[in-house]
């Protein structure tokens, strides 16, 4: 009886770690966008009471925002190409921007528009490490001073 339960228990060890591989292998699954899924994501940057819906237009009260616009570099697909508007709004601290958030931000090759994968402190403050939705590696750290907007919706 015993030597049953350690086979029954080795069985389903075995089986659930093949279907975990099997799903890791075979699906869209990506550790980074695992990573991204966390309690403190993207906070709502417009408040519902701001947006209205008219016949022929809709009116979005927004404060400090820029229109832009992006290069299909394909680091961003779908959510960013050559064919979106992004409306933009430049925060106002660094405590307002949080995982999950697209940043523009600039550094030695001009301005990327990645999402923000990790905040944390570091010696030198708070830091947020970007990534591009379908790149493989992180951008590194940046700083709040680095940043020129986050991208709070998508026109195409």
């Amino acid at each position: 009886m015993k030597n049953l339960k350690v086979y029954f228990l080795v069985f389903f060890l075995g089986f659930f770690s093949c279907a975990f591989v099997c799903y890791v292998l075979f699906s869209n699954f990506s550790f980074t966008s695992f990573t991204i899924k966390s309690p403190e994501t993207s906070v709502n940057w417009i408040d519902k009471k701001n947006i209205t819906i008219l016949d022929d237009k809709v009116v979005i009260k927004i404060v400090n925002t820029t229109l832009g616009s992006y290069t299909d570099t394909g680091s961003m697909k779908p959510v960013l190409d050559e064919n979106s508007n992004g409306i933009e709004i430049h925060p106002e601290n660094q405590e307002q921007i949080n995982m999950g958030d697209i940043v523009v931000f600039r550094n030695e090759n001009g301005l990327i528009a990645h999402r923000v994968i990790e905040k944390g402190v570091d010696e030198n403050g708070i830091y947020f490490i970007t990534q591009g939705d379908n790149n493989d590696f992180a951008d590194g750290k940046i700083r709040f001073g680095d940043i020129e907007s986050v991208v709070v919706g998508v026109i195409w």
